[in-house]
């Protein structure tokens, strides 16, 4: 005869139900916050989570299906507009959230953290990822500013539990909000490495002999300080390949075209994606990121993840990966970042200096770690356990959040 207990031992834990909010949309589309949903949701369905990830119509691909990987996607109405798609998309996100019930509301970003406390009045356990205080990009006016802040005010002190992805962030939340939170950083897949290049050939490019920069066009991201840079380095022969574009063209991104088109070996290539992106990458000299503003920079991984040598601005952000002193340059100083471009230009490319970096990156921001300790956290907030797979079973615990 069997006894409760024995009987509660047998039945199959039920999957965590998880809904994500605050992304543009998945997979393949453009962003940081994107990019993290893209890599995260697949490794928690094989950890034992159910999860839907709500996108925006204007901007999930056509021609992506209702399921992706085990992942459920379900696009509703935004409007295209800067000031408030986020905003829009997200409280009806909420209302969505309020009608199926899902055991964890994961709202990313602190934009769309204003709708914490809507979600929690209606019910809903609530988590945030914190991806950097965007209030501090160029371009935002004094009311979005705003309306970011108090975004990051809700998201932090209302949420059920935080997630940072960076010590940046995590201290920035301590100093503010006096409140703890879970540092769990973006995460890298090391890709196999491309024999192709069609890609090169697309753009009229060689490889190894060009600069690489991936981001979208906005200010934040100061391609014009890069542009600058690689015309006073003359490096001759080489170019510099500008990948990305902008989800809202404006006098930033109309401005960069245009300083481009007149100057010789600037090639931008607008957003890419799937083969010709990781031909890009994989082909490159070196990796440069003039940024002044980032969360934990995921192109910057990428860039780690193909071996590639890295440039990067000095910004807090930035050297929280832990490069060495020679590939960082002081924020906005265009001749240390066009010596800098110069230096790295006369270093041989060796197979074992990129596999060393591969191998660094690797063990340091492994995706199957992040969703595990994302799934940790869920199962706090949610006073569940996890039917983890076997085959996940032995990855390293959380933090935690002190």
């Amino acid at each position: 005869m069997y006894s409760n207990h024995d009987v509660e031992k047998e039945r199959p834990l039920k999957r965590l139900r998880v809904m994500m909010v605050g992304l543009r949309g998945c997979p393949g589309v453009q962003g940081g916050v994107e990019a993290h949903v893209e890599h995260l949701c697949p490794l928690l369905v094989d950890l034992g989570c159910d999860v839907t990830v709500l996108t925006r119509s204007s901007f999930q691909p056509s021609d992506v299906g209702p399921e992706w990987k085990g992942v459920k996607l379900v696009t509703l109405w935004a409007p295209r507009s800067k000031g408030l798609e986020a905003f829009v998309h997200t409280f009806l996100g909420v209302l969505y959230a309020a009608a199926k019930r899902p055991d964890i509301l994961h709202i990313q970003a602190i934009g769309p953290g204003i709708m914490t406390l809507p979600a929690r009045l209606l019910g809903r356990k609530v988590v945030v990822t914190h991806h950097g205080p965007n209030y501090d990009h160029q371009g935002w006016g004094r009311f979005a500013r705003f309306v970011l802040q108090l975004g990051e005010f809700f998201a932090m002190r209302i949420s059920q539990r935080r997630i940072v992805i960076s010590n940046v962030i995590r201290e920035l939340v301590r100093r503010k909000h006096k409140i703890d939170s879970d540092l769990i950083p973006n995460g890298i897949v090391v890709p196999e490495m491309p024999t192709t290049s069609h890609a090169l050939k697309s753009f009229g490019l060689d490889a190894g002999r060009y600069v690489l920069l991936v981001g979208r066009l906005v200010p934040e991201k100061r391609h014009k300080d890069l542009i600058e840079a690689f015309r006073m380095a003359g490096l001759s022969g080489w170019k510099l390949v500008l990948v990305g574009s902008s989800d809202h063209p404006g006098a930033y991104m109309r401005e960069v075209v245009e300083i481009a088109e007149r100057s010789p070996n600037v090639v931008m290539t607008g957003f890419q994606t799937g083969l010709a992106l990781r031909e890009l990458y994989a082909h490159a000299a070196m990796f440069a990121l003039p940024s002044s503003h980032e969360g934990l920079p995921i192109a910057m991984l990428e860039a780690l993840s193909y071996g590639l040598p890295v440039i990067a601005s000095d910004i807090p952000a930035n050297l929280e990966i832990g490069l060495a002193a020679e590939h960082y340059f002081p924020l906005g100083n265009v001749s240390v970042l066009s010596q800098r471009l110069t230096e790295f230009s006369m270093i041989p490319s060796a197979g074992s200096d990129r596999e060393r970096r591969r191998q660094w990156v690797r063990e340091r921001y492994d995706w199957h770690d992040i969703a595990a300790r994302t799934c940790e956290v869920y199962a706090a907030v949610a006073g569940r356990k996890l039917p983890i797979s076997e085959q996940h079973a032995s990855l390293p615990p959380t933090t935690g959040s002190g």
